[in-house]
């Protein structure tokens, strides 16, 4: 590793300490996003009702929060909606990115850190435009088994949830088409300001924008050989090497091995382990730099049984609450408050 780097993360780890003393006085907006039309399975509608029922608003609480939670958008869809250059619903998923743009917009306005609960994944085009209104510098760290860039014109299916980051990137304008339903939307990210974490599923056309736009991306593959430290110090130089600026995380539930999430729409065997994606959300927090987030695409309706419905919304509260500060040692008593026998002291000075 370069000396830059090097004094880059002692700088990271100095202004995560600082946080860690100021992050209780921060306050969390949570906003449930129920919708589903970005893709053709229903159930999505029913994810922000089962991860708040997983103890979700309880959890943030007994991190010292301030936790405002400000229910679910309700959302219009238009009667008649048909496909568009085969893409569908793009009316009724563009007016529903467009109310959450603006919930969003005034939620971080406010001062909040903001957690929208989807959802499909299509409605990350609203909740990072409307979080770009407030924080034009802002950084967008993409959690998923997919790439989800696909172009009106690449998509296989002509589902939005696989075409949101194409909708913000600055260097897509020329090839998005003027969709019905998004003439409200203006490309407000560069390609440089994202970066990928878990690939494993991602469509020819993607991959072809990916390598010609220069996205910095990390594939399962590379987590793999790399370890998800190295690959989280390498996300970090990569979109704070020239400030340190809010960060937009987007995780998709199917980042994890479906072992783990089996409650969602388009699983991918290989995915994180748990403390693989639980580290990563960590260092996201450590950073003092998160400023929104979305958990997208649990959906009870696809889930075997109740237990998998239950594990996929647990570990949706597990990854939400991590980025906010929960630590895996916090339920752990200090080694100064546990007896120690007296024959037991001196192998304890060893």
């Amino acid at each position: 590793m370069s000396l830059r780097g090097q004094v880059s993360r002692l700088l990271r780890n100095l202004l995560s300490r600082v946080h860690t003393q100021q992050s209780r006085a921060q306050s969390v907006a949570v906003l449930g996003a129920p919708f589903s039309r970005g893709q053709k399975r229903r159930g999505l509608e029913h994810g922000p009702k089962v991860i708040r029922e997983a103890g979700l608003i309880e959890r943030l609480s007994g991190l010292d929060y301030s936790v405002h939670d400000f229910g679910d958008l309700n959302f219009h869809h238009p009667e008649k909606d048909e496909p568009y250059m085969e893409v569908n619903s793009p009316r009724t998923v563009g007016a529903a990115n467009k109310a959450l743009s603006g919930a969003v917009s005034r939620a971080i306005g406010a001062g909040h850190t903001l957690v929208m609960l989807g959802g499909d994944h299509s409605l990350a085009i609203g909740s990072v435009s409307g979080h770009a209104q407030q924080c034009p510098d802002l950084c967008l760290i993409w959690v998923d088994a997919h790439a989800d860039i696909n172009t009106p014109m690449t998509s296989p299916s002509g589902n939005l949830h696989g075409q949101p980051v194409a909708f913000m990137l600055k260097e897509l304008q020329d090839k998005m088409p003027a969709l019905p339903g998004f003439s409200w939307l203006k490309p407000f990210l560069s390609a440089r300001d994202l970066v990928y974490i878990g690939l494993r599923d991602v469509d020819p056309g993607e991959y072809h924008l990916l390598k010609n736009l220069g996205v910095q991306y990390f594939t399962m593959r590379d987590i793999d050989r790399l370890g998800i430290q190295r690959v989280m110090e390498a996300t970090f130089d990569h979109l704070m090497a020239r400030k340190q600026r809010p960060i937009h995380l987007s995780f998709d539930i199917d980042a994890f091995d479906p072992s783990l999430a089996p409650a969602t729409g388009t699983p991918v065997n290989g995915g994180l382990t748990y403390r693989e994606g639980i580290y990563l959300t960590e260092e996201i927090h450590n950073t003092g730099l998160l400023s929104a987030m979305d958990l997208v695409e649990v959906n009870p309706v696809l889930g075997a049984n109740p237990e998998a419905v239950d594990a996929t919304a647990s570990l949706a509260v597990d990854v939400i609450a991590s980025s906010l500060g929960q630590t895996r040692e916090g339920a752990h008593v200090s080694i100064d408050e546990i007896p120690v026998a007296k024959d037991d002291t001196e192998q304890l000075r060893l």
